[in-house]
């Protein structure tokens, strides 16, 4: 198992124009799933914005990440957002394994034809408790998992529910936190499995003029948030438990 995980290659579908945080995403995504970074190749959308819908099928799976520069409801600024859909799609068709998160989890919601609802304030911002659904006591990644479990959420765009033919995973009050396409190996979460609390810290320090109203309430976010490590252990299941398996 462990010469199989070696061999491993995975497409990271990277969302971010900050080079500190395109650096610290890979990281965080090698570390959680226990590969090595050279394993993990990167597409960043904001460096090559059209790209094929077939620019996963050599590799092992498709990780997409989070944004904190871009937005799925703007089409028209992003030119990026219909190759991403694309690609999303085609993985569900072809049966390329998919671990998508936050914005990840909007770009699959809206191909897959769901809905994203914009919030201006009074958005999921820090670490949260968040719940499971029935359907994730039998789901591959989620059944062990306790219930609630915490884990890093940052995020103006919030899907209320799963998009059709998708199984809702894990919420919480304002919105659908996770999704299985139904009987295909494709999981979207709106948390942040590959954040931990000090990588949380770095980034809202970086976008808190984005997130953020004062260094008061800046400090407030950073001062009550904790581990969050059941959120980090579902890299590794996606990895062991269907990449390896």
């Amino acid at each position: 198992m462990l010469d199989k995980k070696h061999k491993l290659r995975v497409l990271l579908l990277q969302i971010r124009n900050e080079q500190k945080v395109r650096c610290e995403e890979l990281a965080s995504f090698a570390r959680h799933t226990g590969l090595h970074v050279s394993q993990i190749d990167v597409l960043n959308v904001f460096d090559t914005p059209d790209f094929p819908i077939h620019s996963a099928e050599t590799y092992d799976a498709l990780f997409v990440g989070g944004a904190s520069e871009a937005s799925v409801l703007e089409p028209e600024n992003y030119s990026f957002l219909t190759p991403s859909q694309n690609l999303l799609r085609h993985c569900v068709e072809s049966d390329i394994p998919v671990f998508a998160s936050c914005f990840g989890f909007q770009l699959a919601t809206v191909a897959l034809g769901g809905k994203i609802l914009r919030d201006e304030r009074d958005f999921e911002m820090g670490t949260i408790p968040i719940q499971l659904t029935g359907s994730a006591t039998s789901d591959p990644l989620l059944c062990d998992t306790p219930d609630p479990f915490l884990a890093v959420s940052v995020h103006r765009e919030r899907a209320v529910r799963a998009p059709a033919g998708c199984q809702p995973l894990a919420y919480t009050s304002a919105c659908c936190h996770a999704f299985r396409v139904t009987d295909k190996p494709f999981w979207a979460f709106q948390f942040h499995p590959e954040v931990d609390r000090a990588t949380l810290v770095e980034r809202l320090t970086i976008y808190k003029h984005k997130y953020t109203e004062s260094d008061d309430q800046l400090q407030s976010v950073l001062d009550s948030a904790a581990e969050t490590p059941e959120s980090h252990r579902l890299l590794a299941k996606f990895v062991e438990r269907i990449l390896i398996r």
